[in-house]
């Protein structure tokens, strides 16, 4: 049996023990975007954060970083619509919803759903769909808050490892979960999902882990390997580093895009389905990176 003196000992060191696992500081990101649009405009942002009919954000808030990345859906362009239109409208709307701080930080889907519903309801028409994945990280609990709704997605990364990921959405091969806007009288033939359908989740992070939002440009092109292998480049947590880094992995997602001897995870995930497909897929491409570091503004 332990004497109250030993037993006090015991107690005391696990309070201690706890208070000094406890990190009473403040986080951050440091975040960089790259990326290209299919039209081979390197590095080129349109109006916004946005290459080729990609578009995306970061915003931060006294509470929270937030991080926003969406795909427009391409096959808008043969009915003459502009498919940038309606994914830069929708991260242009998220990003000013979290600056004018009407967001709960642990309710991404909140942010996407508010989003969403601002488009509906404006008095511009506005067509299209998009893909879309967003992305908060708390400052004072240190979780991050994560919703993605169809194939765009993130990956958390340390120590040279993949401990936390995004769930892709798929209807079917090739035809991920999206929000759409459609004509009037077509609402039933155009397909379009519930911002509330979104896949969320949290995860506890650390200083120092590695946080890769992007759109499927980047993971149909580059399996996880090779990701991680240019990950290894990041050695410090300025911003400058975060965006060479960032232009490396969009530089090599491009090249392989245009490699037809290239076994590509969309080639491999096409066979997979029966169809005999080989090489890269040409894509806009979205890489928004960032580092997990301490707040000292």
């Amino acid at each position: 049996m332990l004497s109250v003196l030993s037993y006090g000992r015991l107690v005391a060191r696990a309070v201690l023990g706890g208070l000094s696992q406890t990190d009473g500081r403040d986080y951050k990101l440091i975040s960089a975007s790259y990326g290209f649009g299919k039209d081979f405009r390197k590095g080129i942002l349109k109006k916004g954060m946005c290459y080729g009919d990609d578009a995306c954000f970061v915003a931060r808030h006294k509470t929270a970083d937030v991080l926003g990345v969406a795909d427009g859906v391409g096959g808008w362009r043969d009915y003459g619509v502009d498919p940038s239109q309606f994914s830069a409208t929708l991260m242009r709307t998220c990003e000013r919803l979290v600056k004018e701080g009407r967001f709960i930080p642990t309710n991404p889907v909140g942010i996407l759903t508010s989003g969403y519903y601002e488009l509906l309801q404006n008095k511009v028409p506005l067509l299209g769909s998009s893909t879309a994945c967003i992305v908060v990280l708390d400052r004072r609990s240190h979780r991050l808050h994560t919703c993605n709704l169809g194939d765009s997605g993130f990956l958390v990364v340390r120590g040279g490892e993949v401990v936390h990921r995004s769930d892709e959405q798929q209807h079917y091969f090739n035809t991920p979960f999206q929000l759409s806007i459609a004509p009037p009288g077509s609402e039933g033939v155009v397909l379009s999902d519930s911002p509330e359908a979104a896949d969320s989740s949290s995860f506890d992070v650390q200083l120092g882990d590695i946080i890769l939002t992007a759109t499927d440009g980047l993971f149909d092109n580059m399996p996880d390997y090779m990701i991680l292998q240019e990950l290894k480049k990041l050695k410090t947590t300025n911003y400058e580093s975060v965006l060479e880094t960032a232009q490396s992995i969009a530089k090599q997602a491009h090249d392989l895009a245009y490699d037809p001897n290239y076994m590509s995870p969309f080639a491999q995930f096409a066979c997979d389905n029966g169809l005999n497909v080989r090489g890269g897929k040409p894509d806009d491409i979205t890489v928004l990176l960032s580092i997990v570091a301490e707040y000292t503004d």
